[in-house]
């Protein structure tokens, strides 16, 4: 079973350290040009999927959260855009921050808060919804 089957039925994990795993892995399985929307409340592990991600597609150093500067670049082996539209307020702040650019991918764009600037993103994304429960352990499940 490939770990998109395993992650549509939904997977569980204890640990940082197992999200990171599991994202590098599901990197693996992406085709070039992919949108990820990450949905799901603070503190369920969005950033830390993205630094899986980021290991998955042979990028080396830290990543993390671009909640003040919006957007962050990481190169690899694949390229990994790594957009946190929590502060964004209107569709306006698109067009301002020339963000409409990062939208359109010829590499991987992982989008935290995408309900944020939900016209914006591509009907092609592929969405995960991400939690946590009582335990603290974290869920995620990508939707059909």
């Amino acid at each position: 079973m490939s770990i998109s089957d395993k992650l549509r039925r939904g997977m569980t994990t204890a640990s940082a350290e197992e999200t990171e795993t599991l994202a590098a892995e599901f990197a693996a399985e992406l085709p070039p040009n992919t949108t990820l929307a990450l949905h799901g409340d603070l503190g369920v592990g969005k950033t830390t999927f993205v630094r899986g991600l980021a290991c998955g597609l042979g990028i080396s150093g830290d990543v993390n959260s671009p909640t003040f500067s919006i957007y962050t670049l990481y190169r690899g082996a694949r390229t990994l855009v790594h957009l946190d539209a929590y502060r964004l307020e209107s569709s306006q702040e698109i067009d301002d921050l020339l963000l409409e650019d990062f939208l359109t991918t010829p590499y991987c764009l992982a989008i935290e808060w995408p309900e944020k600037i939900a016209s914006w993103v591509p009907k092609t994304a592929v969405h995960l919804e991400l939690g946590i429960t009582p335990d603290e352990r974290h869920t995620i499940r990508l939707r059909d």
